[in-house]
């Protein structure tokens, strides 16, 4: 019964093989569509906050020339858009455009006694075309709040007196200003208009609203807050779907900020409106204000390669500056970013790209026959996991593919997104780590396997008569013979890991991880994982037996030299989670050289993958044919094997960089690692040479020769 059951989990294995492999090719036009979607959106838009303009103006002698000049400026420098922001009285004022008083203010100023209880908002407009602009804007924003406005005049200029503190008043958001609004179109500037959710939401004043902003021209919307507009109210005026509709028919788009915290009500909105969707990343005023333009250029061009940016969003403030004895900006600092040689414009020229309006990728609901292929990839995958389980668990495949088979299926039924990712997630750890064990069986094949006697003495002139399980040199095989062998599993075992990247392509095969309004879960497993599962590996399935291998762990002794190894394996995982995923940290040192690479190649391959992994793990196979304590390079090749596949799962990175990223990665590690094994074999030359003439003279010392 053992023996048949024994025949048909071989034969299983040998039937999930195939049916990974129908999993890979099934996922390579799946991933085609992914490489077409990648082509659009060429055009890249660089925004600037006009709050920040009128801010630092306001520092100046002439504030509304320096403004003026500066809008020249900005638009001879590539600056395409403005940003507006949702006005208050607050702002109004700092723009001149009123004047603000309280009830005190007002008493002193019209010489009257104080009133007593009374505490009101007054203000005065600046002249009749400010008072016609905005005095609707203001009456019809405090109706929303109830708060009664009434008309008030003062030394011939109009105004009005609103029956709430100023203090209260001045947080009531109102749309943008409507003359700067109208000035920066004139200036021949794109209107990027912030809104909040911070106001109660009004079908038909938005509906007017954008209406009119589409006529200036506006095809791109960014939020202002932690939700999108309409949010808070959506449960009772379902004024999400409402204001999707009113985005749709004008034909505007919105904008998510990289890096920061989502939106509330942003996938649904992005879902409503057809994934109408830009990527914006923000340069804050402190760094541009001591970053260098080229750096600062190297970094826009990073974000628009990499990571599917295309709206840069530029801040700037006044700084005091005591060592220039004046109150200073960033604004010349951002000019020399974008213009010249080194320049933004012109890298992203070279890249293929242009400035204008930032366009949304072109996205078209995913075509029919893409169902019954990603079905095929699912198999692959919960086959691969399967395989993965079975080599730890040998005897159980039947079972755990039956099971996982259910088990997705019940998933897909709760949660399709939930369904992707947990497949992605088990197909990407079972490839690299599934490839570590085969390369790790073949060094065992050609060393204690039963292909053919390879041991012999552990120690010069001793005999070893234990089992070959447990040789710790073996002889044999040549080092030139061994330099081929390394080649070849070192290539086989990353064509291996890399069968794990289909997967993750084709499973996470949608706008909403490329746009980054989904992300992929379960990214510090996946580095973690494989490299210990490679350990368990080397250390229990590599003996006679995994029990046996367990009693002899158990039995070990603990010394000093254990702890302090323990706490300097813990410190290097800490360092290498805290360099893993979306909010991986970086330091100076990794920043100078990341920026290298990235000059010298056009694509920065990873370091971990490169500089550490690829080379200890390409001259640990040259070592391990030899030397069975070099096992323990395995361990620390998984870490390379399992990063090639994590590549594919930044989803926002086009395709094609990953690719050139993975392969750099292969072929300079491989480099580095020949060389460590050109310097191995001098010094091993070496100390063949002189190790029996420094003990013979070591002897003579000791017979008084």
């Amino acid at each position: 019964m053992r023996q048949t059951w024994q025949q048909w989990n071989r034969r299983a294995q040998l039937l999930l093989w195939v049916l990974t492999l129908i999993g890979v090719i099934a996922a390579i036009p799946v991933g085609a569509s992914r490489w077409e979607l990648e082509k659009t959106a060429k055009q890249v838009e660089f925004v600037f906050d006009y709050r920040d303009l009128v801010q630092i103006a306001s520092y100046q002698a002439h504030p509304e020339q320096f403004i003026k000049e500066q809008l020249v400026t900005m638009k001879e420098s590539g600056i395409h858009s403005m940003a507006v922001f949702e006005s208050s009285l607050q702002d109004l004022s700092w723009s001149g455009r009123l004047t603000l008083y309280n009830s005190e203010d007002v008493s002193n100023l019209m010489d009257m006694p104080k009133p007593t209880n009374e505490k009101y908002t007054y203000l005065l407009f600046a002249g009749s075309k400010e008072e016609a602009a905005l005095r609707p804007v203001i009456e019809a924003t405090f109706q929303q709040w109830d708060i009664p406005v009434a008309p008030w005049s003062y030394d011939g200029k109009s105004g009005l007196v609103i029956e709430t503190p100023v203090e209260n008043a001045v947080l009531k958001s109102m749309k943008p200003d409507p003359i700067a609004v109208q000035t920066l179109y004139d200036a021949g500037f794109a209107i990027l208009p912030r809104f909040s959710d911070r106001t109660p939401y009004d079908q038909e004043a938005m509906n007017n609203l954008l209406t009119d902003y589409k006529k200036l021209g506006v095809t791109r919307i960014l939020f202002d807050g932690d939700a999108v507009k309409g949010y808070r109210d959506n449960p009772d005026l379902k004024s999400i779907a409402g204001f999707a509709d009113i985005l749709n028919r004008n034909g505007i788009g919105i904008t998510t900020i990289e890096n920061s915290q989502p939106q509330k009500g942003m996938n649904s909105l992005a879902y409503l409106i057809h994934y109408n969707v830009a990527r914006l990343y923000s340069l804050s005023d402190s760094d541009a204000a001591t970053m260098t333009p080229e750096g600062i250029a190297d970094r826009f061009q990073l974000a628009i390669k990499d990571r599917s940016i295309r709206m840069f969003y530029l801040n700037s403030a006044p700084v005091s500056s005591a060592s220039k004895s004046a109150i200073t900006n960033s604004l010349q600092n951002i000019y020399d970013s974008l213009q010249g040689d080194q320049g933004a414009i012109a890298k992203l020229t070279k890249l293929g790209f242009k400035t204008g309006a930032a366009q949304p990728f072109d996205y078209q609901a995913p075509p029919s026959w893409h169902k019954p292929l990603k079905a095929l990839v699912a198999l692959g995958a919960i086959s691969l996991i399967a395989l993965l389980i079975n080599t730890f668990l040998p005897g159980v495949l039947i079972p755990v593919f039956v099971i996982g088979l259910a088990g997705s299926a019940g998933l897909y039924v709760l949660s399709k997104s939930l369904f992707e990712q947990g497949l992605a997630l088990g197909a990407a750890i079972s490839a690299p780590t599934l490839a570590i064990i085969w390369a790790l069986s073949r060094v065992r094949a050609h060393t204690v396997g039963n292909r053919r006697p390879v041991g012999g003495p552990t120690t010069e002139g001793k005999g070893y008569t234990g089992p070959p399980s447990m040789r710790w040199t073996f002889q044999g095989i040549s080092a030139g013979r061994r330099f081929t062998m390394a080649i070849a599993i070192f290539a086989t075992t990353s064509v291996i890991s890399l069968g794990g990247i289909p997967f993750v392509v084709a499973l996470l095969n949608n706008i909403t991880y490329k746009l980054v309004l989904e992300q992929f879960r379960g990214v510090s497993l996946l580095h973690l994982a494989p490299i210990a599962l490679a350990a368990l590996y080397v250390f229990l399935y590599t003996g006679d037996s995994v029990i046996g291998n367990i009693r002899k762990l158990l039995k070990m002794q603990i010394t000093v030299l254990w702890v302090i190894a323990a706490v300097i394996i813990g410190a290097a995982g800490l360092y290498y989670l805290s360099r893993t995923g979306n909010a991986g940290k970086t330091f100076s040192l990794d920043i100078l050289l990341r920026n290298t690479l990235e000059q010298t190649f056009g694509v920065r391959p990873r370091t971990k993958e490169f500089l550490l992994s690829h080379p200890l793990f390409f001259f640990g196979l040259f070592l391990a044919l030899r030397y069975r304590a070099a096992w323990v390079f395995f361990i620390v090749g998984a870490i390379g094997q399992l990063s090639m596949v994590d590549t594919f799962a930044h989803i926002h990175t086009p395709l094609h960089i990953s690719i050139i990223r993975v392969l750099l990665g292969l072929v300079l590690g491989a480099i580095i690692g020949m060389v460590m094994i050109g310097v191995w074999q001098v010094l091993e030359g070496a100390w063949k040479r002189w190790s029996p003439r420094f003990a013979q003279a070591k002897q003579n010392l000791k017979s008084g020769v």
